[in-house]
């Protein structure tokens, strides 16, 4: 599998029919059903009602296929890991575990496999669409932005892909809440991407719809108030509220079936998928809102993502998108005790 700075190979004996592309790129996900909680509707989508503040992202069938994809990423980019869920050295009988912005709940049912002996809380602005979670695996609905009113602190607390969740403040509060509910010594693990679509051959054409997108979304982001820089920005956010061993792993999210790699192939077919179904979502909030110059229509940004569809399918465009994991430990009581260096 690349490293962070080696360039992806690429497949050199993919096929370059449209019948056999078509064929890489058909989907075997299932449709996912959430018809408990109506949501507010618009532009042909569904988003929470719990924040008072609109949230981007939507939370409706398409949307739950993209997460479902994402989560399938990141588990074959650390499937030769006997662990590919987290990264934290949680030991192997942690009790309590909460999983922030939990969306389909996927990580969160995996994690309560996983720890059968582990009350996991999974929480997030709009009911998870499951019909069947482990015993031990608690979906909520809720905002940590509120006071949290869980009595029992936790060993570990793990968050994915919530990039523009929150404003700097608000993750400034969150990152908080989380140090003060975990026991010492216990462990908080971020995982976030980029939006910038990226290449090692220089595949994505300058001036492509494909190459226009970060930027595109960064600025609508940047101009609503919650920056999708998550990715660069978590790590000092992390350390600013005290927790301390922190560390990192960068990877390389290929979109597409064009990477040589087995892994990597297999990744980008779930990647492309997770893009395929997320872009409209993605971007129909951030664009009809606070598109430059102007707020653009709703027709206009489903014929902006169908072009980068469209762009992401053709086998002869090589891109990916970065990722970062972080993890870190809350101090134990005699570590906060010690006294600091001096300084040189």
């Amino acid at each position: 599998m690349a490293a962070e700075n080696e360039n992806i190979a690429v497949d050199p004996d993919l096929h370059l029919s449209q019948t056999n592309i078509a064929d890489d790129y058909q989907s075997e996900t299932t449709s996912l059903s959430s018809s408990i909680y109506r949501g507010l509707i618009e532009n042909g989508r569904r988003y929470q009602t719990m924040r008072e503040n609109e949230y981007w992202s939507p939370a409706d069938e398409l949307q739950f296929e993209s997460l479902e994809a994402g989560h399938a990423v990141a588990i074959v980019l650390d499937c030769d890991r006997p662990n590919p869920l987290f990264r934290s050295p949680v030991g192997g009988s942690p009790k309590n575990i909460l999983d922030i912005g939990t969306g389909n709940g996927l990580w969160a049912i995996d994690c309560a496999d996983m720890f059968p002996q582990t009350t996991v809380r999974g929480v997030d602005l709009f009911p998870p669409p499951v019909t069947w979670m482990p015993p031990n695996c608690i979906l909520e609905v809720d905002d940590v932005l509120r006071e949290w009113t869980w009595r029992e602190p936790f060993d570990f607390i793990h968050l994915r892909i919530m990039l523009g969740s929150f404003t700097a403040e608000e993750w400034h509060s969150v990152y908080q809440k989380c140090y003060e509910n975990l026991k010492p010594g216990g462990w908080i693990e971020q995982l976030e991407l980029d939006a910038h679509l990226e290449s090692d051959d220089n595949s994505i054409p300058a001036g492509s719809m494909a190459e226009t997108w970060g930027d595109t979304t960064f600025g609508c982001a940047n101009r609503s108030g919650r920056g999708i820089d998550t990715i660069n920005t978590m790590r000092d956010s992390i350390e600013r509220v005290g927790f301390i061993n922190i560390h990192e792993k960068a990877y390389k999210w290929p979109i597409g079936v064009w990477p040589k790699d087995k892994q990597l192939k297999e990744a980008g077919l779930m990647n492309y998928h997770m893009w395929s179904a997320g872009l409209e979502g993605w971007g129909m909030w951030l664009l009809t809102k606070f598109g430059a110059p102007n707020p653009w229509p709703p027709e206009q940004v489903q014929a902006y993502v169908g072009k980068i569809r469209s762009e992401l399918k053709n086998p002869n465009t090589h891109a990916y998108q970065r990722a970062k994991r972080v993890w870190a430990r809350k101090p134990l009581d005699d570590e906060l005790r010690r006294p600091k260096p001096e300084p040189l």
